[in-house]
Formats: C-alpha cells, sequence, structure tokens
C-alpha cells in the first residue's frame, strides 16, 4: 500500500517535470493537457513506471537480504 502511495505521489511530480522539459525544448510558457482526461493518463502512465521500478527495487534489496543471510 505505501509502494501505490509513493508512486501516486513520485507520478504527480513526474507529470510536471516532463512538462517543464516540453516547454523549455520547444519555447513555450505554458501547457495545454486539453482537460482532465489527458492529464490523468500521462499521470497512471507515470504512476505504473514507477511503480513497477520500486516493486523491482525493492525485490532486489529482499532477495539481497536473503543471500547474506544464508551466506553469513
Amino acid at each position: 500500500m505505501l509502494l501505490a502511495a509513493v508512486a501516486g505521489v513520485i507520478g504527480f511530480f513526474l507529470v510536471f517535470i516532463e512538462s517543464m522539459i516540453v516547454m523549455k525544448l520547444k519555447g513555450n510558457v505554458t501547457i495545454e493537457f486539453g482537460g482532465i482526461a489527458p492529464f490523468v493518463n500521462v499521470w497512471a502512465m507515470n504512476f505504473f513506471l514507477v511503480f513497477a521500478i520500486l516493486t523491482q527495487v525493492t525485490n532486489w534489496f529482499v532477495n539481497k537480504e536473503d543471500i547474506m543471510k544464508n551466506n553469513g
């Protein structure tokens, strides 16, 4: 549950970071998402990206701990 919450918050911030990159590249001052639906779609894609990365990192730490316990 905590993993999903963290992924949601980081995904939300990624939307703004991506928007700032696009604005700098195109020379725009503002960006129009075209409504709430496209914004939520981008946020959802970022959420699943971050969730997948955090899941893999968590699994790596758990496996690393198990290996250290078994070898020690």
